[in-house]
């Protein structure tokens, strides 16, 4: 049976029979010197806490917030004051993201007051920020955090995206209408070269636009083979070459962040084929882009009091669940829960209502004094929300998250 924490049946009144709209209470939005975007909600009555919430990668240049993430009814309800930033840079915002978030917690304490305990929580990119404002951004009294299908690996998942582009070139090279302008670099500076571009070319070479009845033989064999090499799911190769075209075009063109430089690379990797082994192009990091890389960011685990529950879907193609593992491998087993959701479909950040409140309403008791919350517990909390918030409730406590070496290969 499970064991009910204090107010629970509370919340789950007050959330069926409170709309938001109910919430009196202040609006703030603006600019930092820094050239990023905030804004904050602030309750009324507030509980003198702050929630800060981290987006997720977008290569679109900074623009005024409107998003506070998919928390922030339950949150601004629950008494918190909820504030976001848009990054200072687009993609890759690893390099400026512990400033941006300096920045917001100085104009909230400038305009309310200094908030008795923070709370960050972050999707995708927005979760590797939230563990490196935890690790280096000294904003205050990080009390807990609710890292979500992040990528807190880190800056090892540009590994990944590496793999995909050289494979990519290896196995489709010569074929009509399937080349990609670039290599390594991901687009060279000022291509003309569009999202359509590359669904056309990545089309050519593996059919991914037809359903597989359509599809050559050829295409066919070369789409298995890209999958089978790198472990990901089918829908999502187009994202991926997204990624791995367009997204390290950013990283390493940007002057702000590799200024040009290349800052992984795949010499004496291994690819598990000999075909490719054989016919991939070889490339070396920059020593100073790998270090800078490094820098912005790789996880420490050094966390301190902070508590973390992180959540995760078993399949995503993206940010790929080995993260937690090496998230793991780092922080203190007293610091940090992990949650796998185990889908059906391949999502990226595909979790229900139920189970996001679930991981968010076990922090909140974890911080107030609660044991450390277990998968299984915040499973259980899961299948006690209320119907106002829908399911399924999908995680599984005995999840073996494999090793990270298994899908972006040693080097």
């Amino acid at each position: 049976m499970m064991r009910s924490r204090p107010g629970f049946a509370f919340l789950a009144l007050l959330l069926v029979s409170v709309p938001v709209l109910a919430i009196a209470g202040s609006e703030f939005t603006g600019s930092t010197d820094g050239g990023a975007f905030y804004k904050i909600v602030v309750p009324d009555p507030w509980n003198g806490d702050l929630v800060i919430w981290n987006h997720g990668f977008s290569l679109a240049p900074p623009a005024p917030v409107d998003d506070l993430g998919p928390l922030a009814e339950l949150q601004l309800i629950e008494g918190y004051a909820v504030a976001a930033s848009s990054y200072q840079q687009a993609g890759w915002a690893l390099f400026k993201t512990m400033n941006d978030l300096q920045n917001l917690v100085g104009v909230f304490k400038d305009k309310i007051g200094t908030p008795k305990r923070l709370f960050l929580t972050g999707g995708s990119l927005g979760g590797l920020v939230t563990v490196a404002a935890i690790e280096g951004a000294n904003i205050g009294n990080v009390a807990g955090a609710f890292p979500f299908c992040g990528a807190v690996a880190g800056s090892r998942n540009w590994d990944a995206a590496l793999d995909l582009r050289l494979v990519y070139d290896a196995v489709c090279a010569g074929v009509p209408g399937a080349a990609i302008p670039g290599g390594a670099e991901g687009l060279p500076p000022h291509a003309s070269f569009t999202q359509t571009s590359l669904g056309l070319a990545v089309h050519a070479c593996t059919g991914i636009l037809a359903p597989p009845a359509f599809r050559t033989p050829g295409q066919n064999e070369r789409l298995e083979k890209i999958l089978g090499t790198l472990l990901i799911p089918e829908n999502f190769l187009l994202t991926d070459m997204g990624y791995a075209t367009f997204g390290m075009s950013d990283l390493v063109h940007d002057p702000r962040k590799l200024s040009g430089r290349i800052g992984t690379g795949n010499v004496g990797v291994d690819y598990g084929d000999t075909a490719i082994n054989a016919a991939i192009g070889r490339v070396s990091p920059n020593p100073g882009a790998a270090n800078r890389l490094g820098k912005n960011y790789t996880p420490t685990g050094n966390v301190g009091k902070t508590k973390i529950v992180s959540l995760h879907t078993d399949k995503d193609g993206l940010v790929l669940v080995e993260n937690e593992r090496e998230y793991a491998k780092v922080v203190p087993a007293g610091n940090l829960t992990t949650a796998i959701v185990v889908e059906g479909t391949p999502t990226h950040c595909g979790f229900t209502e139920a189970e996001t409140v679930a991981g968010w309403e076990s922090l909140r008791a974890w911080v107030g004094g609660a044991p450390q919350p277990t998968a299984a517990g915040i499973q259980a909390t899961c299948l006690a929300m209320p119907a106002t918030f829908s399911g399924p409730c999908r995680i599984d406590p005995g999840f073996v998250i494999p090793e990270m070496g298994g899908r972006i290969r040693p080097r």
